[in-house]
């Protein structure tokens, strides 16, 4: 597998190469930038994120462990019958309950985002291209992973499309 780099002057004209790209059936797109680019979700065609159903699986999760535990504890295991008060009372559960919720939301969160993410991940090859440095100053870059008989084609089409500099290095370069 390798990866076809190209620098744009313009977000729009990034977005166009990129919707071009998946046209021609190119799923494995990814836009780099200095700084955000409003609508390069929809030009790259990503999916909605998954990371609020694994905050809200892990904040359910949470909440019936905090208030489950505290319900065994102090109502069956270890009743303690004070002033004849009923053994479990919902509203004294509420905030172990709540405080269990966010931790379980936010460490299931983190394990999520590493596990979709694919971290850690000490180095990719899109690192290797020196020009390639200009993403984190001042440059627009679309990285597109094809096969390595597909590249030329690629490289082609992406100076076709508008991009000032073009280059490709493979996955196994180091």
């Amino acid at each position: 597998m390798s990866y076809v780099l190209a620098e744009f002057k313009d977000e729009q004209v990034l977005f166009a190469a990129a919707r071009r790209l998946r046209e021609l059936g190119h799923l494995s797109l990814d836009a780099h930038s200095p700084y955000p680019l409003h609508g390069a979700e929809e030009a790259l065609g990503l999916k909605k994120s998954v990371v609020p159903l694994i905050g809200l699986i892990g904040a359910l999760a949470g909440a019936s462990t905090g208030y489950l535990m505290q319900f065994w504890m102090n109502g069956i295991d270890f009743a303690i019958n004070v002033g004849n008060r009923l053994p479990h009372s919902p509203p004294t559960n509420i905030p172990i309950t709540f405080e269990l919720a966010v931790l379980f939301s936010a460490v299931s969160i983190t394990i999520g985002l590493f596990a979709l993410s694919g971290f850690p991940r000490t180095h990719h090859p899109v690192f290797e291209v020196e020009s390639f440095r200009t993403a984190t100053v001042d440059a627009l870059w679309l990285s597109v992973k094809v096969k390595e008989e597909e590249a030329p084609g690629v490289e082609d089409e992406l100076r076709r499309l508008g991009a000032k500099d073009v280059a490709r290095v493979s996955e196994d370069t180091r």
